[in-house]
């Protein structure tokens, strides 16, 4: 029997150990669920504390995997975990990871409004903070990229490669 099996209900319901709702059908690299039963790709463990450098190095080989849904549950994860001050930050990287994903999965309006919302959010943050580069990022060329990505699915209206697409976190430098 296998594990999602293991944690359906009497009331046909996913949960977790605590008994709250949570699927447990597997999942493919970005993140869409499969038919119970099927080999799917390893989740991310949800509410793991990170450093930020952690996080950054994490999901960086996420999204170096083709796996920016998975990037976007590490950068969750800081967004829920660190300091009050640096949420907007995360939440906005969580945004172009959930963008990303989205053009990989061909949802060309979803994708290009969560790139340009997250691509917004990071340079909010960096206005506010006066932080271009926190722990090592560069948020000017992120933005960059999550616009021209967000221009490139409206305009070929076609899924783009996860992997070939993911940015540099760190820039193109790194």
């Amino acid at each position: 029997m296998s594990a999602a099996s293991e944690a359906r209900q009497d009331d046909g319901r996913d949960r977790d150990t605590e008994g709250r709702a949570r699927n447990a059908r597997p999942r493919d690299g970005l993140g869409r669920p499969l038919p119970y039963g099927a080999d799917g790709v390893e989740r991310q463990p949800e509410g793991v504390v990170r450093t930020p450098e952690e996080t950054v190095a994490e999901a960086q080989a996420l999204l170096d995997a083709g796996k920016p849904f998975h990037a976007h549950e590490v950068f969750e994860d800081a967004w829920k975990s660190g300091p009050q001050d640096e949420r907007a930050l995360w939440r906005g990287l969580a945004q172009l990871a959930v963008g990303l994903t989205h053009a990989a999965r061909g949802n060309v309006t979803g994708g290009a409004r969560l790139l340009r919302r997250g691509a917004g959010g990071t340079a909010q943050w960096s206005a506010l903070t006066g932080r271009e580069r926190p722990y090592g990022m560069d948020l000017g060329e992120l933005g960059a990229w999550a616009r021209d990505v967000a221009a490139a699915v409206e305009r070929e209206g076609t899924a783009v490669d996860a992997r070939e697409s993911a940015p540099r976190l760190a820039g193109r430098g790194s």
